[in-house]
């Protein structure tokens, strides 16, 4: 088992889990166990230093972004001049954006549409079990996030059981675009309005999915998904004055450009808990 250990001055792993960002984790211990796709970790804190133990060092070392220097974002958004942004960054100056997988991304904020953090992880750890491969490790069994071909033999009827709503609709149309040779990956190669673009075509992405999947799924932090709490931030204490929420999360890309996802996360962080 090896272990990664870093300084906890930049790193908080309940605020980076708890952000929005991911949806498989859950209290284990000490700390949390975290999955992504067919791989675990166990993360928690002692004294100054935050510990990940896994089987798979190199995938958590980039999945939790260890390179990223995060004193220079943080440093940007205490002097940008924005109070709430500073209270904001102050807050949340331990969130971290995660390197997580594009397949599961889009089919997991697909999911989060019109939805609560709560129900989606539920939601997503159902379809997991359902279709997903049981694996063994050091800290019990768990479920890997399943493949196209996994989820291919589900119904509408089977993503109503499991609580997607109209949402297994958009499961079933993707699940058979991704069959017929549409790649996932391959958008990894596109610039990020191209990646967008091709997002948005996509069944059941609109411009807020298609936002959290460039950012979360594909790295791209000049991405800024604007939801009510944004844009109710936007109004509030960026006096704000556009309606359309494409036409904010313009604005906020134009002013903090490769900044955006981080400014995001610690904006959006700061208001669902103050």
């Amino acid at each position: 088992m090896d272990k990664i250990v870093v300084s906890n001055e930049y790193f908080n792993p309940l605020d980076t889990l708890s952000c929005g960002q991911i949806f498989r984790y859950k209290q284990f211990n000490n700390g949390y166990l975290v999955i992504s796709k067919d791989k675990i970790c166990y993360i928690y804190n002692i004294d100054n230093e935050v510990v990940i133990q896994t089987e798979d060092k190199e995938y958590f070392y980039n999945f939790f972004d260890i390179d990223t220097d995060y004193s220079k974002i943080v440093n940007y958004a205490l002097n940008y001049g924005n109070q709430t942004l500073t209270r904001s960054a102050t807050l949340g100056k331990g969130i971290r954006i995660l390197h997580q997988d594009p397949f599961e991304m889009l089919f997991t904020f697909i999911i989060s549409q019109n939805n609560n953090i709560k129900r989606i992880s539920s939601t997503v750890e159902k379809l997991c079990e359902r279709v997903g491969t049981k694996l063994s490790s050091p800290f019990g069994d768990y479920y890997a996030f399943p493949s196209a071909t996994q989820m291919s033999v589900l119904t509408e009827a089977d993503y109503k059981e499991m609580g997607f709503g109209y949402r297994g609709r958009y499961f079933i149309e993707l699940i058979s675009l991704i069959n017929g040779g549409f790649n996932v990956y391959d958008l990894s190669a596109y610039s990020d309005s191209n990646l967008k673009q091709a997002l948005t075509s996509l069944v059941g992405v609109g411009e807020k999915v298609a936002n959290c999947v460039s950012l979360f799924g594909y790295y791209r932090t000049s991405a800024f998904p604007v939801d009510t709490w944004i844009e109710k931030i936007y109004i509030d204490d960026f006096s704000g004055t556009l309606k359309d929420r494409k036409k904010i999360t313009e604005w906020f890309e134009n002013e903090f450009k490769e900044y955006s996802g981080y400014i995001q996360q610690y904006l959006f962080h700061y208001k669902r808990n103050s």
